[in-house]
């Protein structure tokens, strides 16, 4: 059975104009209609375009700012380094590259598989922490375009939550110490607070069964034990685009009330460098925290760490082979989408699920 991997992520803009940036947000907001009540699909579309509109110009001045997103550089080299690593394995597999909101699109890329006469797809979101608009409407996306072509003969299966790979848990951790090293800093030093920052989720998302604020709870704890931090402070990125309730607290907020002369700030939500990272934290949150004095460290994504393909690697081999993880992971039907074929580390318990690191207290 001829097998493809659709290597999932979010995409960003190729170029900080109008042209480019009103699309892009526009998907955003039509996959997120749901947090407001619009009666039918012409005013989710309307809504979506007007909100699109409103919020161009100062993702515009972002991209401008940090001179143009690296993120589908970063995605498309993420998505060769599996391929390479699946072939030195000698696994016999196509590797797809696809973003949910600029091209090219998933439903582009599903198109493809289906020419290159794929029988077996497999989705993999390189989003760690599960979350309602990234993992899982990615593989509804997947489950969408096969509808739409009528490809009824293609076997379809996915992973959404795998933050508990211990590969993946080692290479973050890694990329904290190396700050931390760089700097000479002490991060059990009262004037030295780690702070912890991941993309926030509307709350309605958390009270409808996703399960992203605990994950992102689990994945700081696990991280903080291994550098062998004791205190640590966690903050969101949130956009209130459309007036909804987000998760608390703002990062922001946690810099303007943090009692501390330094902050090493980790945005473990992120497995690329984005505009969440270069704009919003390299240079508003630097401005606020440098506004009150604080002396700021940023930990960059490990996006290029030759660790993550491992880590990607091992988690498609039980889709590949039919056989247990040879590493010891083991995946339960995912919860937060409930579909055939869709699975996950997250719903098993924390000892069955993944081995911890060794660096992590059982």
């Amino acid at each position: 059975m001829k097998a493809g991997i659709l290597v999932l992520n979010f995409g960003e803009p190729e170029e900080p104009t109008l042209e480019y940036v009103v699309p892009f947000l526009e998907r955003i907001f039509y996959t997120n209609a749901s947090l407001e009540d619009q009666p039918t699909e012409r005013a989710r579309r309307e809504r979506s375009r007007e909100l699109a509109e409103r919020r161009a110009p100062g993702l515009i001045a972002e991209y401008e700012e940090i001179g143009g997103s690296p993120l589908n550089e970063q995605a498309h080299a993420q998505a060769r380094a599996l391929a390479a690593e699946l072939e030195r394995r000698g696994h016999e597999v196509e590797v797809y590259s696809a973003f949910q909101y600029t091209e090219p699109l998933i439903a582009q890329m599903v198109e493809q598989a289906q020419d290159d006469g794929i029988e077996h797809l497999i989705g993999l979101p390189a989003y760690p922490l599960c979350g309602h608009s990234t993992n899982v409407a990615s593989l509804n996306d997947i489950q969408t375009a096969i509808r739409a072509l009528k490809w009824h003969q293609v076997r379809f299966e996915g992973i959404t939550g795998w933050h508990r790979h211990p590969g993946y848990l080692e290479l973050r951790a890694d990329a904290l110490r190396a700050v931390v090293r760089e700097h000479g800093l002490d991060l059990n030093d009262p004037s030295c607070r780690l702070v912890f920052s991941a993309h926030g989720t509307p709350v309605k998302y958390l009270r409808d069964g996703s399960g992203y604020g605990r994950y992102v709870e689990e994945f700081c704890r696990e991280v903080a034990e291994m550098v062998g931090v004791r205190t640590y402070e966690l903050g969101f990125q949130n956009h209130s685009n459309r007036g909804v309730e987000w998760t608390q607290p703002d990062v922001e907020e946690v810099i303007r009330t943090v009692e501390a002369q330094t902050v090493v700030v980790d945005p473990v939500s992120f497995m690329h460098e984005q505009s969440e990272t270069l704009a919003e934290l390299d240079h508003e949150l630097r401005e606020e925290a440098e506004g009150r004095g604080l002396t700021f460290h940023r930990v960059p994504v490990p996006h290029a760490d030759p660790r993550f393909a491992v880590v990607l690697a091992d988690l498609m081999e039980p889709f590949l082979t039919g056989k247990d993880s040879p590493i010891g992971l083991r995946y339960g039907a995912c919860r937060c989408r409930p579909a055939e074929g869709t699975v996950c580390l997250n719903s098993r318990p924390r000892e069955e699920a993944a081995p911890r690191p060794a660096a992590v207290a059982s």
